[in-house]
């Protein structure tokens, strides 16, 4: 008889060894050692999403990448953003989304602005008519070990614009092709509930995410969309060895001992996407590898 058990969840993936590596963000996937699994090999579609569109940010690497590539599986046609210097980055998300007989967008945006947020949703509803699925997933961050001494206007400003300003911009712009059963999911962190003092302008724009979350989930109860978010762990992605200083014991605080794949946030989304999700608003799907969240 087959073995049909679950993996073991701390070596699902395996602990790997995270040699010290530095890059300029946003970082680059094809240069990080080891590479981040996105499910290309692992993800099995079943129809979930069949038929709807997706708008993602920050869809050309890391969780976005494995949304993309998980929501075109389960059936949906993917419009994502990207910034201009990641284009190589994008192309990757587009094949994979068009390997699995989907329709990929990729559009460079910076969605700290607002133009940009409005030229985007445009561009969206012009290739779908309707926009079923909004991930907001794009962030920032820039770790500073020396206080809030070291947290410059700029970058606190940029946090804010690219975490905030961005998801808020989109929420409202989108809202208007968003039909009944449609879903929005926005993506905060365990940074929300348990801020590392290096983040500390990071972490403020995730707790922020939650509030919004919540706020917006019953503001848009009554038209039938319904508003999540997930709040993941450490998760291997280029935005670790562009933003923090100290790479090789990454992950090790999770309970799991390991930190996750990107692979492993996408199953949140889909489901929160999906049709069994109905009865699903205003929720925080914490994936944090054990660390116990409210």
């Amino acid at each position: 008889m087959t073995d049909r058990r679950p993996p073991d969840p701390t070596d699902q993936h395996p602990r790997p060894e995270f040699p010290q590596q530095d890059q300029e963000h946003p970082g680059d996937t094809e240069r990080m050692e080891p590479r981040p699994d996105h499910g290309e090999s692992s993800y099995r579609g079943s129809g979930r999403l069949e038929g709807r569109h997706a708008l993602i940010t920050g869809g050309d690497s890391g969780i976005g990448r494995a949304v993309a590539l998980a929501f075109a599986r389960e059936g949906a046609d993917v419009v994502f953003t990207h910034l201009p210097e990641e284009k190589h980055e994008a192309e990757e998300t587009s094949r994979l989304v068009t390997d699995a007989g989907r329709r990929a967008v990729a559009v460079p945006c910076d969605i700290r602005e607002e133009e940009a947020c409005r030229a985007l949703v445009d561009r969206a509803h012009r290739e779908f008519g309707t926009i079923d699925i909004l991930v907001n997933n794009a962030a920032y961050q820039m770790a500073q070990s020396g206080g809030i001494e070291d947290i410059t206007t700029e970058q606190f400003d940029r946090v804010l614009r690219t975490n905030l300003y961005g998801m808020f911009w989109l929420c409202k712009m989108a809202l208007p092709h968003i039909p009944a059963g449609g879903s929005i999911i926005n993506t905060t962190s365990v940074q929300a509930y348990q801020p590392s003092p290096h983040l500390l302008d990071y972490a403020t724009t995730k707790g922020a995410i939650v509030t919004f979350t919540q706020g917006l989930a019953g503001m848009l109860a009554e038209r039938g969309i319904r508003v999540n978010a997930v709040a993941p762990g450490p998760v291997w992605t280029p935005l670790i060895p562009a933003t923090l200083p100290d790479t090789e014991k990454f992950g090790a605080q999770a309970p799991l001992g390991r930190a996750a794949q990107p692979a492993e946030m996408a199953p949140a989304y889909v489901f929160l996407a999906s049709a069994e999700a109905g009865y699903i608003t205003a929720e925080i799907v914490n994936a944090t590898g054990g660390t116990p969240l409210p």
